[in-house]
């Protein structure tokens, strides 16, 4: 049995009692499990917090026994939720697309074709940032072989970020760490330029602003549309607001979470799940602020993944979706 089986072994057992609509028979059950597990990521990120958050909410709404279970992030969700080892998983879009591609590390070579969207989540921004004192101002004053950290080895941040530098033609140096660890080596030196995927502000970005002078560095609009064009990201600004440095927004892209399912899940339980995680806002920006935008308008932010057929006609019926039937799984 593996770590992560145990896990769902203890996940399963755990009883939870609910006095929800759902819960009283008025919803067809055929076909649902006793228990479920949604796939997230390590301990003390975003993907833990918000999925342990709405798989609780939806276990007692719902009158299931279910939770969060830790997993290595993006990639292995979409195998645990294609596979069925997982019911639910959380991943980015660019994952998903290579796992659909059949180029996910985890199975080279498997199209994991059975792991279908469910609900929008929030947005990871790509954000650059440089001490003010190196006179980096603008991704094209990077010098050649600049030392880069890019964020823990294998995160979203890692997988992308150094094609995105790439394609802009920087020339770099790779590293990797924890957003702290590399924040503090640019303080001292040891990097020329932070470049992270992640939701903002970063905290290791605002301890700089703290500590020293910094800029956040915007791509300009060739640079974004060169981007848009070769990865699945999506058009983004870094609020003003959002560090004492800008003085204006900052041009930046991002890359869409969306919760996944398996697609052989019963439409009934994952039109439930949608609704319950959908309806209330308030309710999931109390479990993680990035909630702010899991919001049913947002659907049209997944042009990856095939829909699961229960999610699609929630978000047709309650937000006016326009999803072709091509883009539903089994249609």
């Amino acid at each position: 049995m593996t770590a992560y089986t145990k896990i769902a072994a203890i996940a399963a057992a755990a009883a939870f009692t609910t006095t929800a609509v759902y819960a009283d028979g008025h919803v067809d059950r055929t076909g649902w499990p006793e228990s479920f597990t949604v796939g997230t990521a390590s301990q003390g990120g975003t993907y833990f917090a918000y999925g342990s958050g709405w798989a609780n909410l939806v276990a007692e709404e719902l009158g299931l026994s279910g939770s969060g279970e830790v997993t290595g992030g993006p990639m292995q969700n979409m195998a645990l939720v294609h596979t069925g080892e997982a019911q639910f998983g959380m991943t980015t879009m660019g994952p998903a697309a290579e796992s659909l591609q059949g180029t996910n590390p985890i199975a080279p070579g498997l199209q994991m074709t059975n792991a279908c969207a469910m609900f929008p989540m929030y947005q990871t921004p790509f954000s650059v940032t440089a001490l003010s004192a190196s006179g980096i101002s603008s991704i094209s004053d990077i010098p050649d072989g600049a030392r880069i950290g890019f964020g823990p080895a294998g995160s979203t941040s890692d997988t992308y970020f150094p094609r995105m530098m790439e394609e802009l033609g920087v020339n770099f140096e790779r590293r990797n760490g924890g957003w702290s660890d590399l924040g503090g080596q640019l303080q001292d030196g040891l990097l020329d330029v932070i470049a992270f995927a992640a939701g903002v502000p970063v905290p290791a970005v605002s301890q700089l602003e703290v500590q020293t002078d910094v800029n956040i560095i915007e791509f300009t609009e060739e640079e974004q549309a060169t981007i848009l064009a070769a990865f699945p990201v999506s058009q983004f600004e870094i609020a003003a607001d959002t560090y004492t440095t800008l003085e204006a927004p900052a041009r930046s892209v991002s890359m869409w979470n969306f919760a996944i399912a398996n697609c052989d899940l019963p439409e009934s339980l994952v039109n439930a799940v949608v609704d319950v995680v959908m309806s209330d806002n308030e309710r999931m920006v109390n479990i993680h602020r990035a909630a702010r935008s899991t919001l049913p308008e947002n659907w049209d932010k997944n042009g990856v993944m095939k829909w699961h057929p229960g999610a699609a006609q929630w978000f047709i019926d309650n937000a006016g979706a326009d999803i072709p039937a091509d883009m539903i799984h089994g249609g």
